[in-house]
């Protein structure tokens, strides 16, 4: 081969070389761009997934709460009722705060 030709295969496989870099670039930069929309997608759909069990679990929290609430106050409204129902024995308990607030030990 002549030196002219060596040069010139040289240049070819330097622009090849070059061509090759430019491609590899652009498929990194192609792959950084779709995982980047990838991660962007899941993270919307996490967030949407996770707003929506937190609505959930915040109903249920508050209406487990309600629940308890009216029970509780049913509880003390069925006491309530019991103690208003329950006949008063004035002279007994007047007589056991005497003995307990008069008698000295």
């Amino acid at each position: 081969m002549e030196p002219e030709d060596d040069k010139n295969v040289l240049q070819h496989l330097l622009r090849l070389e070059t061509e090759a870099s430019a491609l590899v670039d652009d498929a990194q930069a192609e792959a950084d761009r779709r995982l980047s929309e990838a991660e962007n997608q899941c993270r919307a759909l996490h967030d949407l997934t996770y707003s929506a069990e937190v609505q959930k679990l915040e109903a249920a929290y508050l209406s487990e709460i309600a629940a308890v609430r009216e029970d509780y106050r049913k509880q003390l409204d069925s006491y309530r009722a019991d103690l208003m129902s329950r006949p008063l024995d004035k002279a007994a308990f007047d007589s056991l705060a005497g003995r307990f607030l008069l008698e000295r030990s």
